[in-house]
């Protein structure tokens, strides 16, 4: 604003009608503007202007002083100042006046008030260019991209010929905001129309319209048609190539206009170090680094090409580039900050990640923001840091974020991935309006937590009350249809991405054929795959192999990936080779294995971590241990997960020493799943002393509250002859999963305290804890060690029909082998005779060993008969077969038994007792 001094007498005064004036409209500036205007013409100020008399030179003096006046309130807007210098200008007589009102009308708008805005516009009797340009400025300053258009539209009927270049500028920009590329195709033919389209800067916003609108085409032949191109002309094609997901382009026309001789600024090298992240090419971003550093384009002097190299480096895995650029700028952004953030988190370095956000917060100068907390909120969702993220969401309540959608949404999405789906549904049902991504998230959240009816449930009501639904909200609620009985409602979901026209969209397709997988249905899964054959990608194969991988249906997975490698067109890649060697891992297909091992090192895959830990499991669950450990050893790269890999494939062979021993080396903090591996090498050693040095690493690392862990432990414990321990540990677990019942109840059963095992199953269910299989393979066995035949019968009967619990070998071997303890052995071989499926060796097995025991040759004979039909080279059933007939003196029989295992080669393998001689 302009200062009074005190020997202007005639300022004085004015200085005195203006606060006068400014005290009385305090009051009425909220009443729309026509009808102040009514009210004004009966009001006289305390200090009336008429009061004094001016020379007519002077008023014109103070009429072109009040315009500065208006002039100056638009550059610092403020609805107060606004309203007094409009009421000074209905004094003065001056609001006729055409630049008079057009600049009030500009100081309305910049004020925010576009209804006074509009309503000074109406009021203009004889309206010029100006006067459009500057309503139509006002439109789109205030975001009424609309009402330019029509606005537009209004003066076009009024006398087309009346606009000029710069209001094509201004309804471009409303345009682009809105993407209406037939919109802006009209405004290009009139501008060609009138003569127009040689003006840069019309132009220049043509290339940007059509190439926000992702017609690179149009854009590109726009900028090839200029005659004089600027740097903004070159920047606005670098961004639109950027934008359309061409960044390759987008290098070629910086490296076109250095031959040009045009100079880039700091937006050209911003934009061409994004284009280089995109590409990850390291080299050409050092070079851009370069040309930013010869141009002086430094940390120190341009922070948006600063920002832009830390993004650039940090996408790019160079690190420690990033922090060199981060430190170097001497005043550091919001954006800063954020960039060096998200590129800890995205190379992995959480505790610094988490480091530079509280010195952000000490530093003070910049406060994080909301884009600060979408980077760390994810990041808590994805390492489970559900302590952090309550935290982050405490943070955003206590600064007045806790409005932003988006910010909500991560927080929904954090909770759900933390396990705490009832926070998250909590704070899913707070929002007041919801978007897309508000139901899909909640959708997605259900889906992973298993929450399948509920997520079904949502879905639903999404279809009557939400938005229209997208690609990601079909992604999300599929997962939940995981089992057969859901297969229905997958269907449902399957015609209703045909509806939606996804039917050829392979990230559609793919979840829908998992679903089918999931549920079941391998057929529909397999059908569809063909159907998609032409556009079907390798990640179609992966979700047919990985899916039948995970479910089990192992066989299946292999004859996939054969059909796969028919495929010319199709490679496989390190995710396919991880899920079929799990395939050949769990059918103990060595062969194929040690197949699959040649293919990999073929390729560059054999050299990838996830390809070679596969190898180590595969080889350990095929008994080949010394081939895993010639992979380990030959990986110079070992992470945890492999040495998880090499101790867990140690002690599933029963070498629990070499894994102890390999423990002792380990160059890594453990982790649940390294002490879970070492707990179980020492539970089959029988040492208590080395489980007490690993338990004491569970305490140490904070690891005695996993209840994994602890179920580990109470095994542990009671195999080791100390149930006491073991009760303890299990009383004291804060939250006792479905794996902590399980050991227990197998504690007391090892114990032959069966009647402890059915208290502690009634325990259980009353706890609202679902038994599974596993529950009952350690109920049948408790009841079958005390003899409790009845109990276990009766347990076994209700497995299927009360819990949902569909029977297994195991649970077949626990109940031939109670049947045959207790004597009952045609009741055992019945009950073989019973079972729907063809019966497993180990189910025979277990009757053989009855047989044996109790002395029953003759069902023993046929019996041992049946398997070595089975298992010819299984020695241990000669060695039953044997000793019945030593135990029935038919010596000729033993002999010809024992002439067979040497003729065959077959040899026992020799049997062994521990002893330690430690303390216990």
């Amino acid at each position: 604003m302009l200062s009074f001094s005190s020997h202007c007498p005639q300022k004085q005064k004015l200085k005195l009608l203006l606060s006068s004036w400014c005290k009385l409209f305090y009051s009425i500036h909220r009443i729309p503007t026509v009808r102040r205007n009514a009210a004004l013409k009966n009001v006289t100020p305390s200090y009336s202007f008429h009061s004094v008399s001016f020379p007519n030179e002077k008023n014109h003096t103070l009429f072109y002083f009040a315009l500065h006046l208006i002039k100056s309130a638009t550059l610092r807007p403020g609805i107060e100042s606004t309203l007094a210098i409009h009421c000074l200008t209905l004094k003065l007589g001056a609001l006729p006046d055409l630049p008079t009102s057009t600049s009030l009308l500009i100081a309305y708008s910049r004020a925010g008030d576009f209804r006074s805005a509009s309503a000074m516009f109406n009021e203009i009797a004889i309206k010029d260019v100006i006067s459009f340009n500057a309503m139509l400025t006002g439109c789109i300053h205030n975001r009424c991209f609309g009402a330019a258009v029509d606005l537009f539209r209004e003066m076009m009927m009024m006398g087309g010929s009346e606009f000029n270049s710069t209001t094509l500028l201004i309804v471009l920009s409303a345009l682009s905001h809105t993407n209406d590329l037939k919109q802006g195709r009209v405004l290009h033919s009139l501008s060609l129309k009138v003569g127009m389209h040689s003006d840069d800067f019309l132009c220049n916003s043509l290339i940007n319209i059509y190439a926000k609108c992702n017609d690179l085409s149009s854009s590109e032949c726009m900028f090839a048609g200029m005659e004089c191109r600027n740097t903004t002309s070159w920047n606005s094609i670098m961004n639109g190539c950027l934008r359309n997901g061409y960044p390759e382009k987008s290098l070629l026309y910086l490296e076109e206009m250095g031959f040009s001789g045009e100079q880039a600024d700091n937006v050209t090298l911003s934009c061409a170090i994004s284009a280089s992240s995109c590409l990850k090419e390291l080299g050409s971003g050092q070079v851009i680094h370069g040309l930013g550093i010869k141009l002086g384009y430094t940390e120190t002097s341009y922070i948006k090409v600063a920002n832009s190299l830390i993004s650039f480096y940090s996408q790019c895995g160079d690190i420690k580039a990033a922090e060199t650029v981060f430190g170097g700028i001497i005043c550091k952004d919001v954006v800063s900050w954020n960039a060096m953030i998200d590129g800890y988190a995205a190379n992995g370095n959480i505790l610094e990640a988490f480091d530079l956000l509280f010195e952000m917060q000490l530093m003070g100068a910049v406060q994080p923001n909301s884009v600060t907390l979408i980077t760390i909120i994810p990041l808590c969702a994805e390492i489970n840091l559900l302590l952090e993220g309550k935290t982050a969401h405490g943070f955003t309540i206590r600064r007045g974020m806790k409005t932003d959608l988006v910010v909500t949404n991560s927080l929904v999405d954090m909770y759900s991935k933390c396990n705490s789906v009832k926070t998250a549904e909590i704070l899913f049902k707070a929002i007041p309006e919801r978007d897309l991504v508000s139901w899909n998230t909640m959708i997605s959240g259900y889906s992973h937590n298993d929450l399948s009816k509920e997520a079904h449930n949502l879905f639903k009501e999404m279809l009557r009350w939400g938005p229209r639904c997208s690609l990601m909200t079909l992604l999300a609620i599929l997962p939940s249809c995981d089992s057969p009985r859901a297969l229905l409602f997958g269907k449902l979901i399957h015609s209703w991405q045909l509806k939606l026209g996804f039917s050829n969209n392979v990230l559609a397709v793919n979840a829908v054929i998992f679903m089918y997988i999931n549920c079941g249905d391998h057929v529909a899964s397999l059908s569809l795959l063909h159907q998609i054959s032409i556009v079907a990608d390798v990640a179609s194969w992966n979700t047919v192999i990985g899916g039948y991988a995970q479910i089990g249906h192992f066989r299946e997975a292999l004859e996939s990936f054969n059909l796969m490698r028919r495929r010319p067109h199709i490679n496989h890649d390190s995710i396919t080779l991880v899920s079929v060697l799990s395939a050949c891992g769990n059918l103990q297909f060595v062969f194929q294995g040690r197949f699959l091992h040649g293919l990999a090192l073929k390729t560059p895959m054999g050299s990838d971590i996830r390809v070679q830990n596969a190898l180590m499991t595969m080889y350990s669950r095929c008994g080949d241990i010394e081939s895993a450990r010639s992979v380990f050893n030959s990986n110079p790269n070992c992470n945890l997960c492999s040495w998880n890999c090499m101790i867990s494939g140690f002690s599933q062979n029963k070498d629990g020493k070499r894994a102890l021993e390999l423990f002792a080396c380990l160059e890594f903090e453990p982790n649940e799943i390294t002490l879970a591996s070492i707990l179980s090498a020492c539970t089959q050693l029988g040492v208590l002393r080395h489980g007490r040095q690993i338990h004491g690493h569970v305490i140490r690392f904070g690891f005695h509250l996993n209840p994994f862990i602890s179920a580990t432990l109470v095994d542990m414990y009671s195999k080791c002859g100390r149930l006491d321990i073991a009760f303890r540990i299990f009383q004291n677990s804060p939250e006792k999963s479905v794996a902590s019942w399980n050991s227990m109840i197998s504690a007391y059963g090892f114990h032959s305290n069966s009647t402890k095992a059915i208290d502690l199953f009634s325990e259980m269910c009353k706890s609202g804890t679902k038994a599974t299989k596993s529950t009952f393979i350690s109920l049948l066995s408790a009841c079958s060690h005390s003899g409790l035949v009845d109990e276990g019968l009766s347990y076994y009967d209700r497995m299927g029909e009360e819990f949902g619990v569909e029977p297994t070998t195991e649970h077949h071997v626990c109940m031939v082998d109670m049947l045959g303890r207790s004597g009952r052995l045609h009741e055992a071989y019945e009950f073989i005779k019973r079972i729907p499926t063809q019966p497993a060796p180990g189910v025979w097995g277990a009757l053989l060993s009855a047989c044996n025991y109790h002395g029953d040759l003759e069902m023993g004979r046929r019996v041992a008969e049946h398997l070595l039909g089975l298992e010819p080279e299984n020695v241990g059933y000669y060695v039953s077969l044997s000793n019945m007939y030593v135990s029935a003196g038919r010596w000729s029989d033993v002999v010809e038994v024992r002439r067979i295992i040497q003729d065959k080669g077959l040899k026992k393998p020799p049997g062994y007792s521990l002893i330690d001689i430690g303390l216990g």
